[in-house]
C-alpha cells in the first residue's frame, strides 16, 4: 500500500511537470493495479498447490504401502518407475498452461524419485551403502535444477546433498560421540551461507530459495548445536565403542568448515569474509555451551560460562540485525530480532524465574513480553524503514 501511494505521488508530480499526460498516468495506474491483483492471488494459489502436492504424495505412498506385499517384484519395479515418469510428464505438459501446477508435479516427481531409489534397492535386495541412495536422489534434484530451473528443485538439492555428506559421516564414524560437533557446526554455518546468498537486489529464484531454506533452518540448527555441545562430554564418558581416527575427524572438520565457506565464496565473492566471522562465532558458541554444562562438586553449573553463552547468543542476534541492515536484507533483520527475543526469554527462564515466586515470576514474564515485544517491534520497523529510505 505504501509503495502504491508513493507511485501515485510520483505520477502526480510527473503530470504537473508535463513529463506525462493525464491519459498516460491513468494507464500506468491501471497497469500497476492489475499487477497488485495478480500478486494478491499468487500466495493462495501457491499454498494450495504445495498443500495439494503433499497430500497427493502422501496418499500415493499410503496406497502403495497397503498393497506392497500383494505385488510381484516386476509390478513393484514398474510402479515406482511409473510414479516418477507420470508426475514429471504431467509437469512438462502443464508448463505453459499452469506453471504453478507444473512446479508442484515436478516436485512430487522428484520426491517420488527418492522413494523409487530405495524401493528398487529393496526389490532387488541391493545391500549397498544407504547413503548412496541419497547421493543418487541429489543427482536427480541437480538434474531438475538444470532442466527446470524452479525453486522446488533448488530446495531439494540444498537439503539432499548436505544430507548425503551427513549420512556418509555417520556411517564412517559409527557411534563416536565426537562426530556430532563437526556436524552441528557445519549445518549452522551452511544455514548461514544459504541465508546470506541474497545480496542487495540479487533476487534470482535460486538465491531466494536458499535464503528461505537458511532462514527456516538457522534457529533450530543453532539450538541443536548448543544442546549437542552440552551433552557431548557425558556421552563420551559412557562410550565404550571404537573411536574414529584423528585423520577422519580432522577431515570432517575440514568439510564442515570449508564446504559452506567455499559455497559462500561462490555465491558472495569478497563479501564471504563476513561468513568467516560467523564461523568463529559458531565455534565460540559451541565451546561456551560445552563449558556451561560443567558442574562443580556441589552440583552447581558454571555461572560465568552460562552468562557467556547467553551473551554470545545476543551478540549473534545483534550482528544478524546489523548484517541485514548493511546488506539491505529484511529477512535477516527480522531473524535477528526474533533470535534476540528468544535469547532474552531463555535467559529469564534459566536464571531468574526459579528465584522468584510463582505469581511474581508470571507478572515479570508478562511485563517482559509486553514491553520487550513492543520495543523490539518498534526497533525492527525503524530499521526496515531506514533500509527502504536508503535504497
Amino acid at each position: 500500500m505504501r509503495i502504491r501511494t508513493q507511485l501515485e505521488a510520483k505520477i502526480r508530480a510527473w503530470v504537473s511537470a508535463g513529463v506525462i499526460d493525464a491519459p498516460t498516468s491513468e494507464r500506468i495506474l491501471a497497469f500497476e493495479a492489475g499487477q497488485e491483483r495478480k500478486a494478491s492471488l499468487r500466495w493462495p494459489v501457491l499454498l494450495a498447490m504445495a498443500f495439494g502436492g503433499v497430500l497427493v504424495a502422501a496418499g500415493i505412498t499410503l496406497f502403495v504401502a497397503a498393497h506392497w506385499a500383494e505385488l510381484s517384484p516386476l509390478m513393484r519395479f514398474s510402479l515406482v518407475l511409473l510414479m516418477v515418469a507420470v508426475f514429471h510428464a504431467g509437469g512438462a505438459l502443464l508448463a505453459d498452461r499452469f506453471p504453478a501446477f507444473s512446479t508442484t508435479l515436478h516436485g512430487v516427481g522428484t520426491a517420488c524419485l527418492g522413494a523409487a531409489i530405495y524401493l528398487t534397492a529393496q526389490i532387488f535386495n541391493l545391500h549397498e551403502n544407504w547413503a548412496t541412495g541419497v547421493l543418487l536422489w541429489s543427482i536427480g534434484a541437480a538434474a531438475g535444477v538444470i532442466l527446470l530451473r524452479d525453486w522446488v528443485q533448488v530446495a531439494f538439492l540444498s537439503l539432499l546433498f548436505p544430507g548425503w555428506l551427513l549420512a556418509q559421516w555417520l556411517i564412517a564414524t559409527g557411534d563416536d560421540p565426537r562426530a556430532g560437533r563437526p556436524i552441528t557446526f557445519g549445518i549452522v554455518l551452511l544455514a548461514l551461507t544459504y541465508l546470506s546468498s541474497g545480496i542487495g537486489e540479487q533476487q534470482s529464484y535460486a538465491r531466494r530459495t536458499l535464503a528461505w531454506v537458511g532462514g527456516l533452518a538457522l534457529l533450530p540448527c543453532v539450538a541443536i548445536a548448543m544442546t549437542s555441545s552440552m551433552e557431548w562430554e557425558s556421552s563420551a564418558l559412557y562410550y565404550h565403542g571404537a573411536w574414529a581416527s584423528r585423520s577422519l575427524y580432522a577431515f570432517g572438520w575440514i568439510v564442515a568448515v570449508g564446504g559452506p565457506l567455499l559455497l559462500a565464496l561462490l555465491l558472495r565473492g569478497q563479501a564471504a569474509r563476513l561468513n568467516v566471522l560467523w564461523a568463529v562465532w559458531i565455534y565460540a558458541l559451541q565451546h561456551m555451551a560445552h563449558l556451561s554444562h560443567h558442574y562443580d562438586r556441589a552440583g552447581n553449573k558454571n555461572l560465568l560460562a552460562t552468562l557467556g553463552l547467553y551473551l554470545l547468543c545476543m551478540i549473534g542476534a545483534t550482528a544478524m540485525v546489523a548484517w541485514g541492515f548493511h546488506e539491505k536484507r529484511k529477512e535477516r533483520v527480522n531473524l535477528g530480532v526474533a533470535g534476540f527475543a528468544i535469547s532474552v526469554l531463555f535467559f529469564y527462564f534459566d536464571s531468574f524465574m526459579g528465584k522468584l515466586g510463582r505469581s511474581l515470576s508470571l507478572v515479570a514474564l508478562g511485563v517482559l513480553c509486553l514491553a520487550g515485544g513492543y520495543a523490539l517491534e518498534m526497533t525492527r520497523r525503524r530499521l526496515v524503514a531506514r533500509m527502504e529510505t536508503k535504497s
